[in-house]
């Protein structure tokens, strides 16, 4: 698998999943990503640092355009923090003192890490929509309600591909009135 192939790849899904998740400018986009699986070795057993590169040359570009944040899951030895940019934090949230590596954060993180401008690491965060690369279990970081999507970019490299996206809860039971906007169309009538 070629790094241009990797990026295209990772482009492909996250514009897919943008089509489909409706983020607006300051929304928060987490990638969980092993770039061991996307070289076909066991998560954790071969971080490849231009296999991520490669993925995030893909959807940087694409992410910054539209003014959403990417944030990056790392891996368990940091016990999955994210890497993010300070500015994409709500007032209050406290910040972890962690600079990722390699083999500690992963090689996503690692790059994120190293191109953001302000880049912290935080315990968790609240996501609005987000791409598993490699069965990295991003589910901990969406908001709640994660709904599937399902594009067709099913691997990057060897790696499985998961995309999310996520929507307000419905309260109110049977008598109240839902926005079909806010859903992005799950209203059942």
């Amino acid at each position: 698998m070629s790094y241009e192939e990797i990026k295209n790849q990772a482009a492909q899904a996250v514009t897919e999943l943008l089509k489909v998740a409706k983020l607006s400018e300051g929304d928060i986009f987490i990638i969980g990503c092993s770039s061991s699986e996307i070289k076909g070795e066991h998560i954790g057993k071969g971080s490849d640092i231009d296999a991520a590169k490669a993925v995030y040359e893909g959807v940087y570009p694409i992410l910054a355009e539209k003014g959403i944040y990417l944030a990056a899951q790392c891996c368990e030895h940091l016990n999955r923090a994210v890497i993010v940019e300070k500015d994409a934090l709500l007032p209050g949230t406290e910040i972890c003192n962690v600079v990722p590596q390699l083999h500690a954060g992963g090689s996503f993180a690692v790059t994120v890490y190293q191109n953001a401008k302000n880049p912290v690491a935080v315990e968790e965060i609240k996501a609005d929509a987000g791409l598993d690369i490699g069965d990295t279990l991003i589910g901990m970081h969406l908001k709640k309600v994660a709904v599937p999507v399902r594009i067709s970019v099913k691997k990057i490299g060897n790696a499985n591909v998961v995309c999310a996206r996520t929507r307000p809860k419905f309260i109110g039971g049977s008598r109240a009135v839902y926005d079909d906007v806010l859903s992005g169309g799950d209203i059942q009538r």
